[in-house]
């Protein structure tokens, strides 16, 4: 069986060659300075997503995600216009939003789209991200947050990004999926990610989350990711410790993903 994962880090790493020759990571530095120091000026213009996930009542950070490697076209003519703003103003805690063109049908366009149309929600930009010109990509595009993946980094590297990240005034999702990731969470992310999609195969089970709940550090907060459908589900992660829930399959399938995601919360909030 052919892993995906290793698949898509091969072709990352090729990628970011191209990447880094169209535009010079020079130039993103310059960029995310300006960004750093209106920032400073306008420290309000920061959002957290820890602690939006943390204060929200449902903790769903809805995803725009068009494709997927294992599925194929999810959602081809979905625009960002037309879904997250209304994610928004459906009640999600933040927006998940796949960069990833070959695999997941996504571009850094589609942050900076939601930033020009005024989406003040915590951005997360969704990438398997490998190395630190990705960060200042994240940064430049208008992101509140990266997520890194466990299973595609050293424990070395994945510190070396967190670091990074941080001084660029980005938070991390940190995504595990197994036991041997768990060595991992000391690093101190910000979000603690359990990952109930198997990233070698594709194959999803929200069990994930609940055999490997323990295991996380108390206090933090916890986001359980993929495969959660039913309101249902949620409340049981609640009751494991999970703070967020990142769904995307479930309200991209739909024609209206937002009306989706704002008739899911209603249901959610019915059953509470």
């Amino acid at each position: 069986m052919t892993d995906i994962l290793e698949e898509i880090v091969a072709h990352k790493r090729e990628e970011l060659l191209d990447f880094k020759q169209y535009i010079p990571i020079q130039r993103l530095y310059a960029e995310t300075t300006g960004i750093l120091d209106e920032e400073a000026k306008n420290p309000g213009k920061r959002v957290s997503m820890r602690q939006r996930i943390m204060d929200s009542d449902s903790g769903i950070i809805a995803e725009f995600k068009r494709k997927s490697p294992s599925k194929g076209w999810i959602h081809r003519d979905a625009k960002v216009k037309d879904v997250v703003p209304l994610y928004e103003k459906g009640g999600a805690s933040a927006v998940s939003i796949l960069t990833d063109a070959v695999y997941f049908g996504g571009y850094d366009e589609f942050i900076k789209d939601a930033r020009a149309l005024g989406v003040k929600l915590p951005i997360l930009y969704k990438n398997f991200i490998i190395d630190e010109y990705q960060l200042f990509e994240a940064k430049v595009a208008g992101a509140s947050a990266v997520l890194l993946i466990a299973a595609c980094l050293t424990k070395e590297e994945c510190g070396h990004l967190l670091k990074m990240a941080h001084d660029l005034g980005l938070e991390v999702l940190l995504e595990m999926h197994n036991d041997r990731d768990f060595e991992y969470a000391e690093l101190g992310p910000d979000l603690y990610g359990i990952n109930n999609r198997n990233l070698g195969s594709f194959v999803t089970d929200v069990e994930n989350s609940f055999r490997l709940a323990e295991r996380l550090p108390e206090g933090v907060c916890k986001i359980s990711e993929s495969g959660i459908s039913k309101p249902e589900t949620i409340r049981a992660l609640r009751q494991a410790g999970f703070n967020g829930f990142l769904m995307g399959e479930r309200f991209m399938r739909e024609e209206d993903p937002g009306l989706a995601l704002s008739n899911f919360i209603k249901s959610l909030k019915d059953e509470d």
